[in-house]
């Protein structure tokens, strides 16, 4: 009985020496930084919906604590692009985001979106765009002003800032009262004012001066660009100025 005792004693020490290991999938926290509000819970997409739909497109989803896009799962009977949109307006802002872009890919961040669909059929007939793209793999890559952290076909940016393509990269757009700053990866790459006679002008000479609300309204919807190719978008915060 006492070395029956004994193992059993040195058995049930083991067990509680060495317990069951368990393998658990954590979803990334939500980055949370004072003042700011995140737009992305991380886990689903609320308070997101795609352009000139209730919903979102079923080509954007959440995986791993990021949206993700994939063409093959877009509703192919609409024609319009399905870029996802905020639920909310915003006006005089500092917004961040992680961005992560296919090799080959072009997407885009679309700010001051007018969401009327019956008279705008693209979010990019009245909102500017911060480009996301392959600079290396992607034609537009060979195109000034249509580079990655670059006010899409009006401003060309500071270059040598962005990662290699499937590298996340950190943007940042702020803009207040007539100011209007982008940031990539912590540097500053372009500078301007919106509203003014040069803000015009630059709109007439660039391929936008086709819809005549773009870049008119400075308060809008945020739109993640639906350009067909995969993306990743992940940290996605406002802080109202």
């Amino acid at each position: 009985m006492q070395s029956f005792s004994a193992i059993t004693v040195l058995a049930l020490s083991l067990l509680v020496a060495s317990p069951a290991k368990h393998t658990a999938i954590k979803t990334p926290p939500v980055q949370k930084e004072k003042g700011w509000t995140a737009l992305f819970d991380g886990k689903t997409l609320k308070g997101w919906h795609s352009y000139g739909m209730k919903t979102a497109s079923p080509a954007w989803f959440v995986q791993d604590g990021i949206i993700s896009y994939d063409k093959e799962k877009r509703d192919k009977s609409l024609k319009i692009s399905q870029d996802l949109v905020t639920d909310k307006e915003y006006e005089n802002f500092h917004f961040k985001y992680d961005w992560k872009i296919s090799v080959k890919g072009n997407s885009g961040l679309i700010f001051w979106v007018q969401e009327d669909s019956a008279n705008y059929k693209q979010t990019y007939h009245t909102g500017p765009e911060m480009q996301v793209l392959d600079n290396d793999g992607h034609s537009d890559g060979k195109i000034i002003k249509h580079r990655a952290g670059n006010l899409y076909d009006l401003i060309a940016g500071k270059e040598g800032v962005t990662k290699p393509v499937g590298e996340w990269n950190t943007a940042e757009i702020i803009a207040n009262k007539g100011n209007l700053e982008f940031i990539v990866n912590g540097v500053s790459v372009l500078t301007t004012t919106y509203g003014d006679d040069n803000w015009k002008q630059m709109i007439a000479g660039s391929k936008f001066k086709q819809w005549p609300a773009f870049g008119t309204i400075f308060k809008g919807h945020f739109a993640l660009q639906d350009h067909g190719n995969e993306v990743w978008f992940k940290n996605i915060m406002i802080k109202k100025l």
